[in-house]
């Protein structure tokens, strides 16, 4: 028997082996490769959309902590019905009541700015200088004007906004709260960075 040739066992072991090789190796080429199609932090700080689960968030708080998009916080909101329906109502102390000089999608170019009138979500950034204003859920009238009924106050200069992001008349703040692109993918779902026709693509 000529000992130089291989059995067919042998050939067929040796088959097997270069396969799994083969197919380790591709695995481990396409691990890096897969990586490569996922936003990375720099990506993500550039623009990419974020997701917000909000299914622990209850009426009258906002979203701890607060998420971040394009190196910015973000507002989210879950306001009360009696909020909602003061946001409705005319209120002559704002100074954009209607959004006109402000920056939101179009629809959120209403009343509450917002696409579910009970949810708002807005950049947590004044409009003067910058600065992140505190959330104040209801009036606090021992520390504010009396008229004022909650919403976003800024240490930094005074500027005060409603609970739709809209700032009081004569103050350092010269428009309101700008309204991000945002979706809810479902009651509980909101991605923001991400435009409704995006979305339904």
């Amino acid at each position: 028997m000529d000992e130089t040739k291989s059995s067919p066992v042998t050939r067929r072991y040796l088959l097997i082996a270069t396969s799994a090789v083969t197919t380790i190796g591709a695995a481990g080429a396409a691990v890096p490769f897969a990586r490569s199609w996922s936003p990375s932090e720099k990506a993500k700080a550039l623009g990419a959309p974020i997701e917000v689960d909000i299914t622990k968030l209850t009426p009258g708080e906002i979203f701890k902590p607060a998420p971040v998009w394009r190196g910015k916080g973000i507002i989210v909101v879950y306001r009360t019905p009696e909020a909602v329906e003061r946001l409705e109502a005319e209120n002559r102390s704002l100074a954009d009541p209607k959004s006109k000089r402000s920056v939101q999608p179009d629809y959120a170019k209403n009343l509450t700015r917002s696409i579910r009138p009970e949810i708002g979500v807005y950049l947590s950034q004044c409009t003067h200088l910058g600065c992140v204003p505190k959330y104040f859920g209801k009036a606090q009238p021992e520390q504010f004007d009396a008229r004022w009924q909650g919403g976003f106050f800024c240490p930094c200069h005074g500027s005060k906004f409603d609970l739709a992001g809209r700032v009081e008349k004569n103050l350092p703040a010269p428009t309101n709260l700008e309204v991000p692109v945002h979706q809810f993918e479902n009651d509980n779902i909101l991605h923001v960075g991400i435009d409704t026709e995006e979305f339904d693509e």
